[in-house]
């Protein structure tokens, strides 16, 4: 199957990178047994983002290959070794392209300034490591938190032509010999309907001004209904700021006149909507043909009459490409002037109010009578939190549980009569599930603090064991006790040689 050239829609499905999973470590090095938690932070995933670049007219790119992810970020390692960063990527789109969610059909954003960019798949969160959890409580934790998997959707990508002059007209009109006869471009012409199938763009200079003409693949009656190639194009005229009716003064076509192709094209861009302000200006073409010339003088003034200026042209010949040229001009600088100056960019920060915990979360009670009662959480932290947790660690559990409490979770549910036994569910379609256990206070003796080892907080016996000798070795020379030829002496040294040498 042969890949078009020319593509102005397409769906593109786009994943962030999954960011890379905590370090539990504990650092080791010869005579430091206890060096405490070094394990590394996991590094964020890449993200997706679109990028306008001027020098492209097509989405074939994205029609070759519609699947693009990012990479994924490196889990931390021991050592207080973070994970790196997944590559980003930056897909370039031409200038004008529309970006919408495929599943809703919202909006997302209008490229159509040059330095517009989108970042439409942000990448995961890379997960804390151990040394990182640690703090004067938690001294050791054994546990680190998981990586977030990066964000994934599905878009449409649409492309309206950015242009100041849109040629519209019915197929065979002398469209693409207009902006071939007017500017550099060279469009298929030949000479049979439906030529062009895809939008042309060309440059003219009249005078002082430069402006930009996108010819269109001809309109018949109906396109606005999916009739023809109308369809497909009529929203390249949208971007427009003037149009141009190119009408055929020499077709040998039955039923169709001047007048009746411009009610005809009128009808069909009234159907499509959106453009009635466009200033207009009416191209009769083939004055070349002597028929032709008789039919322009006789519907030249009924067309004035409504309001348009007419210019007889005749491609071939290149007879009043001139006047149209500065016509044209004149329309694009009446409204480049009317238009109102950009507003200039001001960066206003917002802080967020600091809000109750309670309302980043909401509680839901639900039972048929039947199946039981079941409580579902949903919010943003306590769903991340869900997904950051390895449920094979216990102790990551207990954090977990930790900071459901310090959020109220468990509060609430209380003041909502959960008892212990019902389900609670964190999260949606994907939820995870828990038997409600509230942390009930009572006399019993805590044992040890979730996170802590005892044996930081004790003494170990090797230090212990060094500690008795020291006190031994001090002990002993304050009662000036010393060992001396492999016996016990307590008088002073010089007394014993006295006695010797007496003997």
């Amino acid at each position: 199957m042969a890949i078009p050239s020319f593509v102005d829609r397409v769906t593109l499905e786009v994943a962030g990178g999954n960011g890379g999973h905590g370090c539990a470590s504990i650092h080791r090095e010869k005579f430091k047994p206890l060096g405490g938690p070094d394990g590394g932070n996991g590094g964020d995933g890449g993200s997706v983002t679109l990028r306008v670049d001027p020098g492209l007219t097509t989405l074939v790119e994205f029609h070759r290959q519609h699947k693009r992810h990012a990479s994924n970020g490196e889990p931390g390692r021991g050592d207080y070794q973070n994970g790196s960063q997944g590559e980003d990527i930056v897909l370039l789109v031409p200038q004008g392209t529309v970006v919408s969610d495929a599943e809703t059909g919202e909006v997302l954003a209008d490229l159509s300034e040059l330095d517009s960019e989108l970042v439409v798949a942000h990448g995961g969160r890379g997960g804390l490591g151990n040394q990182a959890l640690a703090s004067s409580s938690r001294k050791a934790p054994g546990f680190a938190l998981l990586g977030e998997e990066g964000e994934t959707r599905q878009i449409v990508l649409e492309l309206k032509v950015v242009a100041d002059i849109g040629l519209v007209g019915f197929p065979s009109a002398g469209k693409s010999s207009l902006i071939a006869a007017i500017s550099a471009a060279r469009p298929k012409i030949a000479d049979y309907p439906f030529t062009t199938l895809v939008p042309n763009l060309g440059v003219v200079v009249a005078g002082d001004t430069v402006f930009t003409v996108a010819d269109v693949p001809g309109l018949i009656e109906g396109a606005s209904e999916g009739r023809g190639l109308g369809l497909d194009f009529l929203r390249h005229i949208e971007r427009c700021a003037a149009i141009v009716h190119v009408i055929d003064c020499a077709t040998f076509e039955p039923g169709r006149d001047p007048l009746s192709d411009l009610d005809i094209i009128e009808g069909e861009l009234l159907a499509h909507g959106g453009l009635e302000d466009r200033p207009r200006l009416v191209a009769l073409n083939k004055i070349d043909v002597p028929d032709a010339r008789e039919l322009i003088d006789m519907v030249r003034a009924d067309i004035e009459a409504r309001g348009l200026k007419v210019f007889p042209i005749s491609t071939k010949t290149g007879e009043g490409l001139k006047a149209l040229e500065f016509g044209m001009a004149q329309l694009v600088e009446d409204r480049r002037a009317n238009q109102p100056p950009p507003a200039p960019a001001r960066i206003v920060l917002r802080p967020r109010a600091v809000a109750d915990n309670r309302s980043d979360f909401t509680i839901r009670k639900i039972g048929d009578g039947e199946g039981g009662i079941m409580f579902r959480v949903r919010g943003e932290k306590p769903e991340r939190w869900v997904r950051q947790t390895d449920f094979k660690n216990p102790e990551a559990v207990g954090y977990l549980s930790d900071r459901l409490n310090r959020l109220g979770v468990e509060d609430k549910l209380v003041d909502m009569g959960a008892i212990a036994g019902d389900a609670v569910a964190i999260g949606g379609d994907d939820a995870v599930i828990f038997d409600f256990a509230p942390q009930l206070d009572s006399g019993a003796e805590i044992l040890a603090r979730r996170g802590n080892d005892e044996r930081l907080e004790g003494q170990r016996a090797a230090v212990a064991r060094r500690r008795e000798k020291d006190a031994a070795y001090r002990a002993a020379q304050e009662e000036e006790e010393y060992v001396f030829g492999g016996r016990r002496a307590t008088e002073p040294i010089e007394e014993a040689d006295e006695e010797s040498s007496d003997e």
